[in-house]
């Protein structure tokens, strides 16, 4: 397993534009803590957005969580770019004839796959808590412990994604045809959400309940969108008169529905290269 990761490291480290992309989306992950400093002055109108309480534990892992999840595109084109280059520069071909099977191929990718999956969580585990240490008026020990499994659900919407993007490279091919790809997904995706909601339950949430399971719907519900947790949201709300039911816990339910995925993808990405003549 160790001479399988080392191989892809020394791929992507000896590859220019994977270096270059693979920094920046870890330099931008560390952009997060520029948050803080927003911050406007005028007359009576302050807006400090630290002061809003974002940094505060537990809603931290919550908001760093979402927010960073955002920027996974960047190393959806690494992982695309990866696949596009091993077909481009002939090394899959060479790393079969160096005596790697098809399956030790796609357990050498998935693998980085987890380890850029793992990077980022740890890194964004280990910002959260400078930040949090920094600008929360909550550092009692149990209070931080709450919400950890947001880095839970990170991790695996990750993981789900990249490994997603693994697949389309296999089957395209191509990196730019991949990303069109998984573009086109996203399209075809809306379009079952939209026909569900207004043509076939209109009047029903069954829409949400068949979406669910399709993946990008499925790494989508494992963090909402958590600014309407703000106090300050909330106080709003209240004063219109407005009934928030939304739940913000992490749905363990949907880490199970991209487990799957995560498997298909990674099964079937192997099964394309098996019976792939190359």
């Amino acid at each position: 397993m160790n001479r399988l990761l080392s191989i892809e490291l020394q791929k992507i480290w000896k590859n220019k534009a994977s270096k270059i992309l693979t920094l920046t989306y870890f330099i931008l992950l560390s952009f997060i803590a520029l948050i803080a400093s927003i911050k406007f002055d005028i007359g009576f109108f302050k807006f400090h957005l630290a002061e809003m309480g974002i940094f505060n534990f537990p809603f931290i892992w919550h908001f760093n969580t979402y927010i960073a999840a955002w920027l996974k595109f960047f190393l959806a084109i690494v992982i695309v770019s990866m696949m596009a280059n091993e077909y481009s520069y002939g090394t899959l071909k060479q790393n079969l004839i160096d005596g790697l099977s098809k399956k030790e191929f796609v357990l050498s990718k998935f693998l980085m796959v987890v380890l850029f999956a793992l990077c980022s969580t740890i890194f964004v585990f280990i910002m959260s808590l400078i930040l949090g240490f920094c600008f929360s008026s909550y550092n009692e020990f149990d209070v931080i412990l709450m919400d950890l499994d947001y880095l839970l659900a990170f991790f695996v919407k990750l993981t789900g994604f990249f490994s997603f993007c693994l697949f389309a490279g296999i089957l395209v091919k191509r990196s730019a045809f991949a990303l069109g790809f998984l573009l086109v997904w996203l399209f075809i995706e809306s379009l079952i959400r939209g026909f569900l909601a207004f043509w076939i339950f209109p009047d029903s949430n069954y829409d949400e309940k068949i979406a669910q399971f399709l993946p990008f719907e499925s790494m989508s519900n494992l963090i909402v969108l958590p600014f309407s947790r703000l106090s300050a949201i909330r106080n709003l709300q209240n004063q219109i008169g407005y009934e928030n039911n939304i739940d913000y816990s992490v749905n363990y339910f949907s880490i199970l529905i991209v487990l799957i995925w995560t498997f298909l993808f990674v099964y079937f990405s192997y099964k394309i290269l098996k019976n792939r003549d190359l």
